[in-house]
C-alpha cells in the first residue's frame, strides 16, 4: 500500500470520526431512530463536529478524482504521496480548527486542502 492509499483510508474515515465525536457522550440508543434530527439539534463543538463530517464527505470526490487523474498520468509516486499528505494533514487542522471555532484559520486549512487535492490533477 502506498502512503498517497493510506492518505485515502485515512480521508475516509475522517468524517467517519467526526460523527463520533459530535454523538461522544451524549448520544444514546434511543436518539439511534432518528440521528440526523439528534445532530441537527446541537449546538457548539456537536454541531461544529457534525458540519466538520458533512465537508469531510464534500472534499472527498476531488480527492479521490485527484488520485485518480494522478495514477492515470502515472504521476511521481513521491509527489502524490507528498500531496495526498498534505491533502490529509489539511484536514486534520480544518476539523481541529473548525472544533476549536477559529473560523479564518479553519479556511486557509480548507483552502490548503483544496490546493492539494487541485495539485494531484498536475502531478504527472
Amino acid at each position: 500500500m502506498t502512503t498517497a492509499q493510506l492518505c485515502l483510508l485515512v480521508a475516509c474515515l475522517l468524517p467517519v470520526a467526526c460523527a463520533w465525536v459530535a454523538k461522544a457522550g451524549a448520544f444514546g440508543l434511543k436518539d439511534n431512530h432518528d440521528p440526523r434530527t439528534w445532530l441537527a439539534r446541537q449546538e457548539g463543538w456537536r454541531a461544529r463536529a457534525n458540519a466538520a463530517q458533512a465537508n469531510g464527505f464534500e472534499a472527498l470526490p476531488l480527492f479521490i478524482a485527484g488520485l485518480f487523474v494522478a495514477h492515470q498520468h502515472q504521476a511521481p509516486q513521491a509527489t502524490v504521496d507528498m500531496l495526498a499528505l498534505a491533502f490529509v494533514a489539511a484536514r486534520v487542522a480544518y476539523i481541529g480548527l473548525y472544533l476549536a471555532d477559529w473560523a479564518a484559520l479553519r479556511s486557509v486549512a480548507w483552502v490548503a486542502a483544496v490546493a492539494a487535492a487541485i495539485g494531484l490533477f498536475f502531478a504527472g
